[in-house]
């Protein structure tokens, strides 16, 4: 899922070749997102698009070669000209008199072309890594490497249009393993590499020709440019040294940012940074002053907590509402701004909470992880992985939240976002962090091979080092539980172990249920305030607060009337929650099908069996209110399947079943041998809440 689409989308056509646009957002300037080399396409500035379309209107194109556009043959048709000439096309057709542009690497020089030669186009250029044809280069690219039949095949060798007909893809993995040389960029590189798939090696041939064919491209027509420019580029670049840029700075009489530790894609892989720099570029090209801000007093303020809710299901808002009515026990003065997406939103406002304003522009993560669902089927680590620009909209609109508002303290339940981007670039931190987890540790799932077990040791060890390098970023890491919860194993080859490193960095809070189950003890008064008969047998069957659960919600359904063959006395109610449709369900004589319920944890106290999915949260308040329950973890779900799992075997809570394996026949003689057997389960403890209060308010 993408995490903005266009407002607009179309082709112009010139010289018999039509380029797509695209176009995001109303505001001013335009900002142009230019085309680079045919290698990828607009895609690439997909961690720039939604951010940047929230402050300005923002246009990209898929360069000629690649994407949605044409791919015309030889070499002439990729020299700058062409490109530039296509930039301008795009203005015109999407009614952008001036542009601020922004570019990296062959893109860069494309820019610089345009604002040197149509001067009355554009307003100001960010070149990132600029790819001039002066100054100092690596030398990979001459007429007689790339031309030759080489003898070898090793490193820039495969640099040649020989080997490219031979092994596209084994050039493409090359190549974009030394743009993206930082440690732990594995995402970027398969984004790159499967763009570059989009297009041809006979395309790419000619792009590369033409670059060898006579220009008039040098250092007198960069030192024409009239407009201000803006250089970043990596210390780390290996493809095109950052000396180059300081020249094109010098040249411009432009600013220079140099990137520390970065390649020579920095808008892939430090994509905060290059966001916040374009912005503050366009913002003085504007003269636009600073936002509002919110300043207090020291003597007197109000204390002020950002809270953010992992909007993935329902799981953590009622354990977050328990803790902020804690903490507010503590600090009776405090305010507290909840940050989060729906269907956490619609809780937390039946609860009186104040929502902040903001939330209403995060882009959906509940959506996302639907999209990535099969029957009952959710990678879960790949859905996470694929979420990459969702989390970077949603990260660049916290920033903001967080820089305007002057609070005393962030907890961050699972808010993936700010933990990494935090942690990569520690100077954008204004707030002391605390941070919530109920599991530590990517798992492999065993089907997903070796390739599996390499990216979740891969994603591991940058957690590791984030803690290692920068172990003040959190201020208070709190797990959701106790050390005996945490499961065996170690983070992935040469890696801690997952126990033992946990608890060497985490406080422990125990389980928070966001109730007392102390309070849930008189059954006969839950059951009668809910109108459950003392001859029935009730059953409640729910699938949490995402949209994932349809396909078990269908066949529990076929079950029902199996099952109560056997037992008439069941009564079966069916919760589809908040994002599925009851109507979507089909209906069966006998069964209630109920909507989004907010008190459904006290129905499931009162009830005689519950069948739900692998999900934490709902598993662990069926265990602490000691009522029986059938679990589904869903397929390829890592924490269902592994943390979870480990956790309940630990309570002896539950029973496990597996979806593929269970027919409506095996699903209804489980309800009928499970249905109000006696729970023996260990006690969950009531205080976690208190506790993890008690931990922040050290903080504040």
């Amino acid at each position: 899922m993408r995490a903005r689409n266009p407002d607009q989308c179309g082709k112009v056509e010139r010289a018999r070749v039509r380029i797509h646009f695209e176009v995001f957002g109303d505001g001013a300037p335009t900002i142009l997102l230019m085309a680079t080399w045919s290698i990828v396409h607009s895609r690439a500035w997909k961690a720039q698009i939604p951010y940047l379309a929230r402050h300005f209107r923002v246009v990209t194109y898929d360069g000629r070669g690649n994407g949605k556009s044409d791919r015309p043959a030889g070499a002439s048709a990729y020299v700058t000209d062409e490109f530039v000439a296509d930039a301008i096309a795009v203005l015109d057709a999407t009614s952008t008199d001036r542009a601020v542009l922004v570019a990296v690497s062959l893109g860069a020089h494309h820019a610089a072309v345009l604002a040197a030669r149509h001067p009355e186009r554009v307003l100001g250029a960010v070149l990132i890594a600029p790819s001039a044809p002066f100054g100092p280069s690596r030398g990979h690219i001459t007429p007689q490497h790339f031309l030759a039949e080489l003898d070898s095949e090793d490193g820039w060798a495969k640099y040649n249009q020989h080997y490219w007909k031979r092994d596209f893809r084994g050039f493409a993995e090359f190549f974009f393993s030394q743009l993206l040389n930082e440690p732990h960029s594995t995402k970027q590189i398969e984004d790159s590499v499967g763009w570059a798939m989009e297009t041809s090696p006979d395309t790419l041939i000619d792009t590369v020709k033409a670059r060898f064919m006579p220009h008039e491209e040098n250092e007198a027509l960069y030192a024409s440019i009239g407009c201000p420019v803006l250089v970043l580029h990596g210390d780390r670049d290996e493809v095109m040294p950052c000396e180059k840029g300081k020249i094109i700075a010098q040249l411009t009489r432009g600013e220079f940012i140099l990137l520390e530790g970065s390649g020579h894609l920095p808008q892939c892989r430090d994509p905060a940074l290059v966001n916040l720099a374009i912005r503050d570029f366009v913002n003085r090209l504007e003269c636009r002053p600073r936002p509002m801000r919110t300043l207090r007093r020291g003597a007197g303020k109000r204390r002020r907590v950002l809270y953010l809710s992992s909007p993935i299901g329902l799981g953590h808002a009622r354990r977050d509402l328990a803790i902020a009515s804690e903490l507010r026990a503590l600090h009776p003065e405090m305010e507290i701004h909840w940050l989060t997406q729906h269907p956490v939103t619609r809780f937390l406002e039946g609860s009186g909470e104040a929502i902040h304003p903001a939330s209403e522009r995060l882009v959906n993560e509940s959506k996302h992880i639907e999209t990535e669902a099969g029957e009952h089927d959710l990678h879960c680590f790949q859905a996470l992985r694929r979420m990459d620009e969702i989390l970077v909209a949603n990260f660049m609109l916290f920033q903001e939240v967080v820089e305007d508002g002057s609070y005393d303290l962030v907890v961050a339940d699972e808010s993936w976002d700010v933990d990494h981007f935090w942690h990569e670039h520690p100077e954008l931190k204004r707030a002391p962090l605390a941070w919530f987890t109920d599991f530590v540790g990517y798992v492999p799932m065993p089907q997903g091979g070796d390739r599996e077990a390499f990216l979740t040791a891969d994603y591991n060890a940058e957690m590791l080092e984030h803690i290692e390098r920068f172990p003040r970023v959190r201020d208070r890491a709190l797990f959701v539980g106790n050390p005996e919860d945490i499961v065996p194993g170690t983070f992935g080859p040469s890696l801690p172990g997952i126990r033992e490193w946990t608890e060497s960095h985490f406080d422990f809070c125990g389980y928070i249920t966001g109730f007392d189950p102390r309070e849930l003890s008189d059954r006969a008064e839950l059951r009668g305030r809910f109108g459950f008969g003392l001859d029935e047998k009730v059953c409640i069957v729910s699938v949490g607060g995402s949209g994932v659960g349809g396909h078990l919600l269908r066949r529990v359904l076929q079950s029902f009337p199996l099952a109560r063959r056997k037992m008439p006395e069941l009564r079966m109610i069916v919760v589809a929650g908040p994002r599925i449709a009851p109507q979507e369900l089909p209906s069966v004589r006998g069964v209630e099908i109920h909507g989004y319920l907010p008190d459904l944890y006290l129905r499931q106290a009162a009830c005689d069996l519950a069948v739900v999915q692998g999900g934490l949260t709902t598993c662990m308040e069926l265990t602490a209110a000691r009522v029986p329950f059938l679990y589904f973890p869903l397929h390829n779900h890592f924490e269902q399947n592994i943390h979870v799992r480990y956790r309940l075997d630990g309570y002896g809570a539950g029973r496990r079943m597996e979806y593929a394996l269970s027919d409506p026949d095996e699903i209804a003689a489980a309800i009928v041998d499970e249905i109000g057997r006696p729970v023996n389960s260990r006690e969950v403890e009531s205080d976690g809440a208190r506790r993890a209060a008690a931990l922040l308010a050290g903080i504040l």
